[in-house]
């Protein structure tokens, strides 16, 4: 699930591969920087998860901390689980927000989607109670700020409001937030609406709001400070929407630059699965790269990525993908497997297991083995519909030049994510690391 901020052009649209839609256990939420995702859909979902089996690490509500876990300050638990949406390797936290300047209004939403290929905090109107009062953020000419957030299968439509915003042991004051579905602003402008088909609900979108941790400092960038780029932000008067200029201290940040400290990067740690899967995984958002105890690099290697769309390369069965990425908010592995079926989910359905020998580098001529085993999705689903983690699940790339590495490749690793320009000890960012 990316958007791509581009410096000195037009941005480009997030990218989904079938989101976490509600009703679908097959939710496929893949992304990338840029071309025309597919937009297969999945059967109906199967019955809801029941809890977890003794050998299963037990979830926690999409982030909150299990009782007596001692958390780092710069640390927050994460967990894969079926969510508001039956859904499957989809990576969860909480986040907590308040009114600016009153610490006695917040509340927790949990099962916020964690999203290395996107930037900036949007959460559902729908899940902030009345005690919770955002403001509401002007453009310049001191109209509402609002923007279209495009996917590949829908938009979601919704002002930009300010919150203080609590992760870890930090607190952001007065971020910027996109606050999706709120009533106030159901009219759509039709550059917005025509690109597909809204997404302004829980249901529709698939979890209660996407935290974007990736590469980027802005969801927009340079592109939008310069042009009024008609399918993004938007200033909102009584007589209707007009695309509006927004200078980068107003667009949608991403949320942990904007901590006073352990603000350079991230790292997500998860457990090795099982390739059968398992119910459900916890593990841990840990804010900064090399500025605690809890987040140096180590052995990690470096791979640098194209500092417009945070991309690198990928060579698989034969061919090397320029546009490929690595992406938390996909729930599979997406590349070209030519005379793969596809099954009716949407999904790669092969004969027998696959292994596919994979090779991952990055723009500065690192590389690393990045093979991937995939296996039949109806099969899968069939098999083990209590499963929200299934490690061997891929489908077909959305474009012929990216492989599309989702929650798959952090399943037994530490994944860094290391933001534009902000200094780490392996250099400045972007990139990635593992």
């Amino acid at each position: 699930m990316t958007f791509a901020k581009v410096k000195g052009g037009l941005p480009r649209a997030a990218s989904i591969l079938l989101i976490a839609l509600a009703g679908l256990l097959q939710a496929a939420c893949g992304g990338g920087g840029g071309g025309t995702p597919s937009t297969a859909t999945g059967p109906a979902a199967p019955t809801a998860p029941t809890a977890p089996s003794a050998t299963t690490t037990t979830t926690t509500g999409g982030g909150t901390n299990a009782p007596g876990t001692a958390l780092a300050a710069n640390e927050q638990v994460v967990n894969v689980d079926a969510g508001v949406s039956n859904g499957v390797n989809l990576l969860y936290t909480s986040v907590t927000v308040c009114t600016p300047g009153d610490n006695a209004a917040c509340t927790t939403v949990d099962h916020v989607l964690i999203d290395t290929g996107s930037t900036g905090l949007r959460l559902f109107a729908s899940v902030l109670p009345a005690s919770v009062k955002p403001t509401q953020r002007l453009a310049s000419n001191n109209t509402p700020l609002v923007e279209c957030m495009q996917f590949a299968d829908g938009y979601s439509w919704g002002p930009i409001k300010s919150l203080d915003v609590k992760l870890s042991g930090e607190t952001v004051k007065s971020m910027a937030v996109q606050v999706i579905g709120d009533p106030a602003y159901s009219t759509v402008p039709t550059d917005c609406s025509s690109t597909g088909p809204s997404e302004n609900t829980v249901s529709a979108f698939g979890s209660n709001g996407v935290l974007g941790v990736g590469n980027f400092l802005e969801d927009c960038g340079s592109a939008c400070v310069n042009t009024a780029v008609a399918g993004v932000y938007y200033a909102c008067a009584s007589t209707g929407c007009v695309a509006t200029k927004v200078d980068t201290a107003s667009q949608v940040r991403n949320p942990v630059v904007q901590l006073a400290a352990n603000n350079n990067g991230v790292l997500i740690r998860l457990p090795a699965v099982p390739l059968d899967g398992a119910t459900g995984i916890s593990g841990s958002l840990i804010f900064g790269i090399g500025t605690a105890t809890n987040n140096g690099l180590g052995a990690a290697k470096i791979f640098t990525v194209d500092p417009f769309d945070a991309t690198l390369s990928v060579t698989a069965n034969g061919a090397t993908y320029a546009s490929s990425f690595v992406d938390s908010g996909s729930n599979a592995n997406f590349f070209t497997s030519t005379g793969t079926p596809v099954c009716t989910s949407g999904f790669y359905c092969p004969a027998s297991r696959q292994t596919v020998p994979a090779v991952l580098q990055g723009r500065n001529g690192v590389n690393a083995s990045v093979d991937f085993t995939f296996d039949n999705a109806d099969t899968m689903f069939r098999t083990h519909p209590t499963y929200a983690v299934l490690p061997m699940l891929a489908g077909p790339a959305f474009n012929s030049t990216a492989v599309d590495l989702g929650l798959p490749l952090f399943f037994g690793r530490t994944v860094f994510t290391a933001f534009e320009g902000k200094s780490t000890p392996g250099g400045a960012g972007p990139y990635i690391a593992f």
